[in-house]
């Protein structure tokens, strides 16, 4: 089969199939990238909002504690069922630099968080016990040892995050990892579950950003490396389907039904959605360049601080800027140059902005 901008459009969108239930959804995405911006609101939320019926933001923090979903991190941070979790783990010791400059104190807060009588603890609870040493941390600054011995232990799998008040992680110990810890499946076929992962959430997607995103998920399993390197390639003499598209090379997973059958009407994605997540396929699939500036200077600005790309059936067509004041949800909207903005356009964009209204527990 000869495949077409037009197949590959109508495949990407096939991740925007609305899903029975928040669990469901988190099981098929098998990844759900956070961020902690919130406009409307934060990127777990959009992402969920376009894939679970009656979606409200910040279900997914209030539900956590009662589903099979755990914090954790690959390409990016996230939250992951705990079946791709155990994927990623066992991972190496804490980090070296909390050892250097704080001694002993990671397996002290260990202890303490196992041994707490709420079964959790709050990093400023740790950090009363512990005191408010700082040490260095990844950007060149410093923090509270405490956190950044929270966190190492996290990522070494040693404790989990139970859940979050007010958007601050509360840890506890993590039994469900246990056994990944004593006898982890072999390297390759975590590997291989990794890359079938990232590319049944992410594609069809380019071959080169593909690789990309395994070179990314160095920061989630950098003791997988190699076997990601060979899983890779095996998978792409194998089990993955590629074909070069108008001068670029994509690849897409076997199973993926590839078909210019791909109507969703009109939806605003998150910028960190699978849909848009890759900016090199979203240039190349529709034609122009989307930009997320929220760390952009003002002045700078040509979409806006958190704009919102606008699908219309499987083209993206523009964007749109969400805020809400005094408890209503404006929106700023933009268009790529010849767009018509047709009445079924609008009636499309006002259901869209309707929906996000109840999303959001806003006046409809």
């Amino acid at each position: 089969m000869s495949v077409s901008l037009v197949h590959l459009r109508a495949a990407a969108l096939r991740t925007l199939q609305v899903q029975p239930d928040l669990q469901t959804a988190l099981h098929t995405l098998g990844f759900v990238q956070a961020d902690p911006i919130r406009a409307p609101a934060r990127a777990q939320d959009l992402t969920l909002m376009q894939r679970v019926g009656g979606y409200r933001a910040g279900d997914l923090e209030r539900h956590y504690p009662d589903l099979d979903v755990e914090e954790d991190m690959l390409p990016n941070y996230g939250f992951f069922p705990r079946s791709v979790q155990a994927a990623l783990h066992p991972r190496g010791e804490v980090q070296r630099r909390i050892e250097q400059q704080a001694p002993g104190l990671s397996a002290e807060v260990l202890a303490f968080v196992q041994g707490h009588p709420a079964g959790e603890a709050h990093p400023r609870e740790v950090q009363a016990h512990f005191g408010a040493a700082r040490v260095g941390n990844a950007w060149g600054g410093q923090s509270s040892a405490t956190t950044r011995a929270l966190e190492g232990l996290h990522h070494q799998g040693l404790l989990r995050v139970t859940r979050r008040v007010g958007g601050v992680r509360l840890y506890g110990p993590a039994p469900h990892l246990e056994a990944v810890r004593t006898s982890p499946a072999a390297p390759h076929e975590r590997a291989r579950q990794v890359v079938r992962l990232l590319v049944r959430l992410y594609g069809p997607l380019p071959q080169v950003s593909l690789g990309y995103l395994l070179s990314l998920s160095g920061y989630g399993v950098p003791h997988l490396k190699t076997e990601l390197r060979t899983a890779f390639k095996q998978l792409l003499e194998g089990e993955l389907q590629s074909q070069t598209v108008e001068g670029v090379k994509y690849v897409w997973d076997a199973d993926l039904p590839l078909d210019d059958g791909g109507d969703s009407g009109v939806r605003l994605v998150g910028p960190f959605d699978p849909l848009v997540w890759d900016r090199r396929r979203f240039a190349h699939l529709h034609g122009w360049t989307y930009k997320f500036e929220a760390y952009t200077k003002p002045e700078k600005r040509v979409l806006g601080y958190y704009a919102l790309p606008l699908f219309q059936r499987e083209r993206a067509v523009g964007w749109a800027n969400l805020k809400v004041e005094r408890g209503e949800l404006s929106s700023e909207l933009g268009f790529i140059p010849g767009v018509r903005q047709t009445a079924a356009l609008r009636k499309g964009i006002a259901a869209e902005l309707e929906r996000y209204r109840r999303f959001l527990a806003l006046p409809t």
